[in-house]
């Protein structure tokens, strides 16, 4: 007789929540809205009605998207459904731009067939005097609907949930809160400013969540992963309002695999059980124990290896010895003065190809900013050792100007035009139409395409200032307005076939050796995961096209997040007067400083991250006993 297989998966063993991890937050939000469909359908088949609690945020939008596209395709109803929203900013107009009655009429109420009347969302212009029996009263409509069959939640860096900030206890009830700062930041860019986003807000309680018969939080994104790992594996605490969820019997997180990377099973897998030892593995256990222990590479020893559940490798490669050696050769052939590599010098182990000598470059940025933020130091270095460097911006970026900004430089118009005796011409009327609207303009307006132009032509013009100070030639300068960023709003439109193609069409003309693309998904408003998701596309399509064969592609990071030391894959050193010399090319972008519209979660100014984030770098290779640089600009090759 066979015996039974008996062996026990640990994969999970540390997650006190289950958990449900897919490749991208599309996917993940994909099997929420069937998990949400199939329980409509159920209640209707029992002619009963399905109660949702439903959350806001960039955290839900494709689920929202999901199920209307069931709605229109599958014959989705939601005749029976009633919904209750768990939050709004107080105080909120309904028809604000930042308002989340604004945001669920767009993304979902307005375009399937619910009844209006069974719709529910905290009133952000309730009198103070009458919070509190309003948030009775929608606790107790709540139960009088039944009770919430499955409740939709988001997380937010801070672990809240709702807008149930840290401390917020198991028991609280709906009420109104005071925002947490680093909610308020991290919220700031549906908002012009930092001054108008509220301090307070209606949320639904965490003991009414609680009370929610079905669980699911959705998280998607690597700047989610720290808190997800506190929540799913750590103690059940009010200072992470979402751990306490550790205690709802029927509660699911759902992760795409950057909102999971912080999890033991991603992060230390050789702690859950057997792992594959790749040579990517390896790197990343030894370098995370030599951090862990303060400790160069070179000075880990065997009880080290035992100590911390690697003496497996030990059994198949040998010695520590051997193992570190290993470890920190690979790291240190990592460090190179050459990005596009060294002339006629095929060096063993250098991250780039010596031919040719000198390489057509295509730097892509998001933004008409992020090239000298996110790889200044090695846009200088490739352009002085000779190489062919383009540089396409991605989008306008438009919306990231201040009004205030375009206030000033309607003054200098003006002023220009009356100091030198100019006539009145067509674009002093624009400049005059546009004073007029920005003195009218309200929050809940979007900007008039003329603003639009505006904003867009200063950021240009400083994009074309840093190409000047670097010394790159006029017709390498690409402005390529990609379609799906200019609607005007924080929302985009899904990035579409123009996009596609305008990108084929300059990789084309360029025919480049080298691409670099910023690969920071840490974005919050998700503007560089959409460009590099347009940038994928086109490589794709361009793959069996013979100029792609001597085609490398580098991913730079962003001023958002650095990759993981063991990620890196080139890092490009930096001396304290280069670093001034990229501090200088990033302060060219004068419509970004000091005030910064929808800087995310980190009140720092970009050049002020981006210069601790590269000397942190640094440090670390620093402590893995590597050479000591001022600063290290990472790369990582990605092999499409």
């Amino acid at each position: 007789m066979k015996a039974k297989n008996t062996e026990i998966d640990l994969t999970d063993s540390f997650e006190l929540i289950p958990v449900s991890i897919h490749k991208t937050a599309k996917e993940g939000s994909v099997e929420v809205a069937k998990t949400i469909a199939s329980l409509v359908r159920e209640k209707q088949k029992a002619k009963q009605p399905c109660v949702l609690g439903l959350a806001t945020g960039s955290t839900p939008k494709n689920l929202y998207a999901e199920l209307v596209r069931m709605h229109r395709e599958e014959k989705l109803s939601f005749k029976n459904v009633i919904t209750f929203n768990l939050d709004e900013y107080y105080p909120m107009a309904p028809d604000s731009l930042a308002s989340y009655h604004r945001f669920m009429n767009e993304q979902l109420f307005n375009r399937v067939d619910i009844e209006p009347k069974n719709i529910h969302i905290p009133d952000g212009t309730i009198s103070k005097d009458d919070i509190k029996a309003y948030c009775e009263k929608y606790e107790s409509d709540v139960q009088k609907a039944g009770g919430v069959d499955l409740q939709i939640l988001g997380i937010g860096i801070n672990g809240h949930i709702g807008f149930n900030e840290p401390g917020s206890g198991i028991n609280s009830k709906t009420r109104l809160v005071a925002l947490d700062n680093s909610t308020r930041i991290a919220n700031a860019y549906d908002f012009p400013n930092m001054s108008e986003v509220p301090r307070l807000a209606l949320t639904v309680g965490i003991g009414a969540i609680m009370k929610s018969r079905k669980i699911i939080l959705m998280a998607w994104g690597q700047h989610k992963a720290p808190v997800i790992r506190k929540a799913v594996e750590g103690h059940s605490t009010e200072q992470v309002p979402a751990s306490l969820l550790q205690q709802h019997d029927n509660c699911l997180f759902v992760l795409d695999e950057q909102a999971a990377l912080e999890l033991t099973r991603f992060k230390s897998p050789w702690l859950t059980g057997e792992c594959e030892w790749s040579s990517r593995m390896i790197r990343k256990a030894v370098t995370t124990m030599a951090l862990n222990l303060e400790k160069p590479i070179l000075m880990l020893t065997d009880n080290d290896y035992n100590d911390h559940g690697l003496s497996d490798l030990l059994v198949q490669f040998g010695s520590a010895y051997d193992i570190n050696l290993m470890v920190f050769n690979g790291m240190r052939n990592t460090i190179t003065g050459w990005p596009g590599g060294k002339p006629g010098v095929e060096i063993p182990g250098h991250p780039e190809r010596a031919l040719p000598e000198h390489k057509r470059v295509l730097i892509f940025s998001p933004h008409p900013d992020d090239d000298i933020i996110s790889m200044g130091g090695t846009f200088i270095r490739l352009h002085e050792q000779g190489h062919d460097v383009h540089v396409g911006y991605q989008t306008s970026g438009n919306i990231a100007v201040s009004d205030e900004f375009v206030t000033r430089f309607i003054d200098f118009v003006v002023g220009f035009d009356e100091m030198f005796g100019i006539d009145k011409n067509h674009a002093t009327q624009l400049m005059q139409e546009a004073r007029k609207f920005l003195k009218s303009k309200k929050s809940s307006d979007v900007d008039a395409a003329d603003i639009r132009a505006i904003k867009g032509l200063i950021r240009r013009c400083e994009a074309k200032a840093t190409c000047r100070y670097v010394g790159i030639k006029e017709e390498n300068i690409h402005f390529m307005n990609l379609p799906f960023y200019e609607t005007g709003k924080i929302e985009k439109a899904p990035p579409g076939k123009k996009d596609v193609e305008i990108t084929m069409d300059i990789i084309r003309k360029i025919k480049p050796h080298q691409i670099y693309a910023a690969g920071d998904l840490a974005d919050p408003h998700g503007t560089h995961k959409v460009c590099l998701e347009i940038v994928f596309e086109a490589l794709a399509r361009l793959k069996k096209e013979p100029f792609m064969e001597d085609c490398w592609l580098w991913l730079y990071r962003g001023a958002w997040q650095e990759f993981e030391v063991y990620e890196i894959e080139m890092a490009v050193p930096m001396s304290p007067d280069q670093v001034r010399q990229k501090r200088n090319g990033i302060f060219i972008h004068q419509s970004q400083k000091d005030s910064v519209p929808f800087q995310g979660s980190d009140a720092r100014e970009f050049w002020q991250r981006v210069e601790e984030r590269n000397a942190g770098t640094a440090e670390l290779f620093d402590k893995l006993g590597l050479p000591k640089y001022a600063a290290l600009e990472a790369f990582a090759r990605y092999y499409y």
